[in-house]
């Protein structure tokens, strides 16, 4: 007897892959086995720049903050001890939109805490 090996289950697994590695350079995009691992690769580097994009963004605010705190004579250490100090629990997400969009309103915040 034959063996089975239900290829019509096996095809679309790798046809989900290659479609999903469609764009990569040379043999990444069509050659199965360097198919499958760039892709799996490809996950990992996802995974762990998840992680590394709040840390990247975190830092993007804080130097907003600090460049427009400057501006309004203080400094990024001092604002952000002054606002816990008065219990002004803002994050830094919203002050560096703040200080972006609205620097009245970034300003007229500056002024309370000092």
């Amino acid at each position: 007897m034959p063996r089975s090996v239900n290829h019509v289950a096996s095809r679309n697994r790798r046809k989900k892959v290659l479609k999903q590695t469609r764009g990569y350079f040379g043999a990444r995009k069509n050659v199965w086995t360097v198919a499958k691992n760039t892709w799996e690769k490809g996950l990992t580097y996802a995974y762990r720049d998840r992680k590394n994009k709040k840390r990247t963004f975190r830092s993007l605010w804080i130097q907003r903050i600090n460049a427009a705190a400057r501006l309004n004579g203080t400094t990024y250490s001092r604002l952000m001890g002054a606002l816990s100090k008065n219990e002004i629990n803002i994050n830094r997400k919203v002050l560096a939109d703040l200080a972006m969009n609205h620097p009245e309103a970034f300003k007229a915040i500056v002024d309370k805490v000092n």
